[in-house]
């Protein structure tokens, strides 16, 4: 029976030991001090405060040689994230897949942005007003994301990889 199970059940998910470090990173995006100061309440403004704060996360994995295929990992559930959500809120099969792709070449986007901002504070800004406020800057609302996103990325940085990869994350900065 052993040998059966093994050929026909069910297969470990390689994903799985990384989905506290997916949640963690959620519920860093859905802060409610994000909002409070002026990041949009809207879908779209979660979307990008998940896509920035997964970037971030990514960003800090793949600087060490463990955390690159844990990275891959946290991509491919941002995308099961992002179909379960599309389908929750009505999007048919039909187009699913191409608001994904779209969702996957932002997610793209952001990670070039922020691996080219690194920590400055002002490149980080410029990101999100073209990413997050599509253009429009909000003033004091962006720089103020920014320096919080900038210190966490700092904060990221100083944590270790092993406590990262099971979905102990730095707490967002006041």
């Amino acid at each position: 029976m052993n040998l059966f199970q093994r050929l026909f059940g069910p297969k470990a998910d390689p994903r799985d030991p990384y989905r506290p470090l997916y949640a963690a990173t959620v519920a860093r995006a859905r802060a409610p001090v994000w909002y409070l100061d002026g990041v949009p309440d809207t879908l779209d403004g979660r979307f990008d405060m998940l896509a920035a704060l997964l970037s971030l996360v990514m960003i800090r994995l793949e600087r060490d040689e463990e955390g690159r295929q844990p990275s891959v990992h946290l991509a491919e559930l941002f995308v099961d994230d992002m179909d379960g959500q599309l389908r929750q809120i009505g999007i048919g099969d039909m187009i699913v897949g191409k608001h994904i792709g779209r969702m996957m070449a932002a997610l793209g986007g952001r990670l070039g942005a922020y691996r080219e901002a690194g920590k400055d504070v002002d490149a980080i800004q410029a990101a999100l007003i073209r990413n997050l406020w599509q253009g429009q800057d909000p003033g004091d609302s962006a720089a103020k994301a920014a320096g919080r996103m900038s210190a966490w990325a700092a904060a990221l940085d100083a944590a270790g990889t092993d406590g990262i990869l099971g979905g102990t994350l730095p707490d967002l900065p006041q």
